[in-house]
C-alpha cells in the first residue's frame, strides 16, 4: 500500500518595505506542487494564512501590504518570515505588531510549524531584547549564511 504524500503548505509573505523578495522562490515551490499561502490581517489584528497562487491578484491592506483575496484559510507547515533584525540565538525582530508571535502562539497548540526567518546579513545584531511572547525561529537564512 502506497503512502499518500502530504501536500506541504508554505506560508510566505509578499515582500514589502525592503524585505527579501521571495516571489521567485514561491513560484518555484508552487511549480513543485506545494500549496502557497500569504498572511492576511483580519479583525482585532489577528493574522491568518490564505491559499494563494502566484497568478492571482492581491489587494492592499490598511498597512499597505498586498494580501490574498482567497477565502481558503490554511495552516502552513513551513513559515517563511521576514526579519527586521535577528541574533545568533534565533530571535527575530519584526515591525513590532506581534502578528507572527500571536499567530504562532495560537497555531502551535495543534501543529508544529517549521519557522524560517529570511533577512540580510547586515540585519544581525548582538542581542535582541526579547520577552515571553517572542517566538524563536528554527532557522535564519541570509544572502551569506544560515543559522
Amino acid at each position: 500500500k502506497k503512502k499518500k504524500i502530504m501536500n506541504k503548505v508554505i506560508g510566505g509573505y509578499y515582500p514589502y518595505n525592503y524585505e527579501i523578495d521571495i516571489l521567485n522562490l514561491l513560484k518555484k515551490l508552487e511549480k513543485k506542487n506545494y500549496t502557497i499561502s500569504l498572511p492576511r490581517i483580519g479583525k482585532n489584528k489577528i493574522m491568518n494564512f490564505y491559499q494563494w497562487s502566484i497568478k492571482e491578484p492581491l489587494k492592499i491592506n490598511i498597512y499597505g501590504i498586498p494580501e490574498p483575496l482567497s477565502k481558503k484559510k490554511v495552516n502552513p507547515d513551513v513559515l517563511l518570515i521576514p526579519l527586521v533584525a535577528y541574533d545568533q540565538e534565533l530571535n527575530r525582530l519584526g515591525y513590532g505588531g506581534g502578528f507572527y508571535d500571536r499567530y504562532l502562539s495560537s497555531i502551535e497548540k495543534n501543529k508544529k510549524v517549521l519557522k524560517i526567518g529570511l533577512g540580510y546579513s547586515f540585519q544581525k545584531i548582538n542581542k535582541l531584547p526579547i520577552n515571553q511572547y517572542d517566538k524563536k525561529l528554527d532557522y535564519i537564512i541570509t544572502e551569506k549564511n544560515s543559522i
